[in-house]
């Protein structure tokens, strides 16, 4: 029984610290396709999603999906410590005396990987002494990589929604291509190249981060109409656009955001295993597209309207759609339209403070009015 308890135990021990490693320190994609954490987000998404669905308010439903991302990381670390914790033990318990309880062994393990020590329960001889040893450096190293890795991992979450608050003026909440042609025209060239070449960037980094650290893309951005998978969407949308039927933009440049958006999204759907999905509704329809060319035309931009364009972008919308939208249809989020005639306030328009401001502009503008008269 004593060599059974030792190869359980050593198993579980390696198995848990290669499952750390990976996930926290290697910095690149895993593709084996059986690991611990992977089969963990598994059944943790599926419990979270059966419980959203039978939830009546969407306030709630808001909430429990954007609490997922931080409450999982946590239980993450603390399905990592309990398999190292009972690793551990399973390995006292094989050199511990016979009369000794497993329940002492895992005790043990407990008070010596959090490096409590209280004494009341001792190793077993040389074997045991070595091993209490060898639990508590890894229990302090565990402590010293979970620690270090908080910061790292925050901070790319925030650099991730600097680009998507930036959208928010500049392509309307939620974001939509067509909205961001028309507040940066092509015709004036450097404001909407310069956006694109910061989405290049982005995209990158997005892509990068969320290979390293797969569960950032379960953290949801602050405001509920955006997402970091609307925010690329809509950039591949306008690259799109810009790359068939709307002249001004640097075409080169929107070649390259929209080959590493697209780059970004499809590795991110093999990550999370998610196979391609046809959209079950077109986000432009050909009445849409009409009305966004016929907006464009009113802003001063130069359209091709003839079927080959019309061609050409349905073809680029084919090379990335499918992957968002399986994404979308798998983490809850909802893909942006590409041309919103009833485009509302954004974000920034909406804040207690502007709407007391606004008013108090009201306000002012009338007793100036009664002034005159």
């Amino acid at each position: 029984m004593a060599f059974v308890y030792a190869l359980v135990g050593t198993f579980l021990v390696l198995l848990t610290l290669m499952d750390t490693f990976e996930s926290m320190v290697l910095p690149r994609r895993v593709t084996r396709r059986y690991r611990p954490t992977r089969l963990y987000y598994q059944l943790c998404w599926l419990a979270c999603c059966a419980v959203v669905d039978r939830t009546a308010s969407p306030r709630i439903r808001r909430g429990l999906l954007g609490a997922f991302g931080p409450l999982s990381l946590f239980g993450l670390f603390g399905v990592w410590a309990a398999g190292l914790i009972v690793g551990f033990g399973l390995m006292h318990q094989s050199v511990a005396p016979p009369n000794r309880p497993l329940a002492d062994s895992l005790y043990l393990s407990g008070t010596t990987f959090t490096t409590l020590g209280y004494g009341d329960v001792n190793p077993a001889g040389s074997p045991g002494r070595i091993l209490a040893i060898a639990e508590a450096l890894v229990g302090f190293a565990t402590l010293a990589v979970v620690i270090g890795f908080l910061p790292v991992f925050y901070q790319s979450f925030s650099q991730r929604e600097l680009t998507i608050a930036l959208l928010d003026a500049r392509a309307g909440s939620p974001p939509s291509a067509g909205q961001m042609l028309l507040r940066l025209p092509p015709k004036n060239g450097a404001a909407l190249n310069r956006f694109l070449e910061e989405a290049e960037n982005w995209s990158a980094a997005v892509l990068e981060s969320h290979l390293s650290y797969p569960v950032l893309s379960f953290y949801r951005s602050q405001h509920d109409n955006q997402s970091w998978l609307a925010a690329i969407t809509c950039i591949l949308d306008a690259s799109a656009l810009l790359l068939t039927v709307a002249d001004g933009a640097d075409r080169q440049q929107a070649r390259l955001t929209f080959a590493m958006a697209r780059h970004t999204i499809v590795d991110l759907a093999l990550i999370l295993r998610r196979a391609p999905l046809n959209p079950v509704d077109d986000r432009l329809p050909p009445a849409n597209l009409v009305n966004l060319l016929a907006a464009l035309r009113e802003v001063g931009v130069t359209v091709r309207d003839d079927a080959s364009d019309r061609a050409k972008l349905s073809e680029l919308r084919d090379l990335y759609e499918p992957f968002a939208n399986a994404l979308a249809k798998a983490l809850r989020l909802d893909l942006p339209k590409v041309w919103r005639e009833d485009a509302g306030s954004d974000n920034w328009q909406t804040t207690a403070w502007a709407r007391k401001a606004a008013g108090f502009a009201s306000l002012g503008s009338e007793s100036r009015d009664e002034h005159d008269d």
